[in-house]
């Protein structure tokens, strides 16, 4: 139940970073994923600071806890990128082929071998992916694809150097190396391209509404993963692009070719499957 919930926050974030282009186009992707990064690290730090706990976010700081924060954090600004440019749903399942760069990376990074089932799942999910950059008369933006599969590419990795963390650090502490790698990624753009806050209201209340739909759900993600077995809680995880697609089809009319329908079902038909099968 709790990644249930964790899938339709996340879609609802993804809607909302969608909206913020259409209520000011100027601002820049970077700007969301900064609220939602500020967001998440108020809401971790705060409850450590009143009870005299903020130590024990620090965990052991070995290398992979850094490696985390920096892959996470660069996905997370390319994923946003792509979700304002190719919309939430397109995205969003681009973005949830990391699990297939898991399996992909996973008989090299963490000497965990795939089964031949596995390896024809892998090269299903990824045929998908090959038809969600195929043009098919209604949008051409490649460049948005391709941020939005580096996001997937990325996410993978920062999944695997939590599996070489090990049980050392508590989530508390992978979060925390997300979010302070992330501002700091932030300060460097801002530094760069400058900072730019939103000129609508209604802008402000969608940054303010990211934030917290995204906290709430990694927060009720990390809780699965705890309760329920990790397969499990991977397969049930499509949902959120399933529910993004939906949301993009309901409040942005953004209905997908028939390529990009193809490729969507393919990825999590065989996305679903694969943590089931990947030692079979």
């Amino acid at each position: 139940m709790e990644m249930v919930l964790a899938c339709l926050l996340f879609s609802l974030m993804n809607a909302c970073v969608y909206a913020t282009k259409l209520f000011d186009a100027e601002l820049p992707a970077a700007m969301v994923s900064f609220v939602r990064v500020l967001s998440n690290l108020l809401i971790l730090i705060m409850p450590a600071i009143v009870h005299k706990n903020v130590k024990a976010l620090r965990g052991d700081g070995r290398p992979s806890l850094w490696l985390r924060g920096l892959f996470g954090s660069m996905a997370l600004m390319l994923s946003f990128t792509a979700i304002t440019r190719i919309g939430p749903g397109e995205s969003a399942f681009l973005t949830a082929s990391s699990g297939v760069f898991v399996a992909l990376l996973g008989p090299w990074v963490l000497g965990q071998k795939n089964s031949w089932m596995a390896w024809l799942a892998i090269l299903g999910s990824l045929v998908g992916v090959a038809l969600l950059f195929k043009q098919d008369g209604h949008d051409s933006d490649l460049i948005g694809r391709a941020m939005a599969l580096s996001a997937g590419f990325l996410s993978a990795l920062a999944y695997l150097m939590v599996a070489r963390a090990g049980r050392s650090n508590s989530p508390q502490s992978v979060i925390f190396y997300f979010c302070l790698v992330a501002m700091l990624l932030h300060f460097v753009y801002f530094a760069n391209f400058g900072f730019q806050t939103p000129h609508q209201q209604e802008t402000w209340g969608l940054l303010l509404l990211t934030g917290i739909l995204g906290s709430g759900a990694q927060f009720y993600m990390t809780r699965a993963y705890q309760a329920a077995p990790a397969a499990l809680v991977s397969a049930v995880g499509y949902l959120a692009p399933v529910l993004s697609l939906a949301w993009g089809i309901a409040f942005f009319a953004q209905l997908p070719g028939q390529n990009a329908m193809l490729g969507s079902l393919l990825i999590v038909l065989f996305g679903v499957i694969l943590p089931f099968i990947r030692k079979l």
